[in-house]
């Protein structure tokens, strides 16, 4: 079971974009995700006529490490981490750390 899912809300907790916060798009590798406004970079486009696609520099999400990111808790309003309870009739299910909260309720 993973840690981090797409449509959590997460923080970054170091790097260049230290202290943004944003939603997982989508987890790429075990260890890879890709979150919304963070790790932007700029990318230099050809145009495809047979795409309709125009040129230009456009802006992607790349992807960043689950190490350098941790879940948002909105009741403390600060990063948490994130363990695993034992819940009757669903097996295991993802909490924080920090209250005991299920984060999939």
């Amino acid at each position: 079971m993973s840690k981090i899912k797409k449509g959590d809300d997460v923080v970054v907790i170091s790097g260049k974009d230290k202290g943004k916060r944003g939603t997982v798009l989508r987890v790429m590798k075990p260890d890879l995700v890709v979150v919304e406004g963070v790790n932007r970079l700029k990318k230099h486009q050809r145009p495809n006529p047979n795409k309709g696609d125009t040129g230009g520099i456009v802006e992607l999400d790349s992807p960043i490490q689950v190490s350098n990111i941790a879940i948002y808790n909105p009741t403390t309003r600060k990063a948490d981490r994130i363990g695993f309870k034992a819940v009757e009739g669903k097996g295991k299910a993802r909490c924080f750390r920090s209250n005991g909260e299920l984060i999939d309720a």
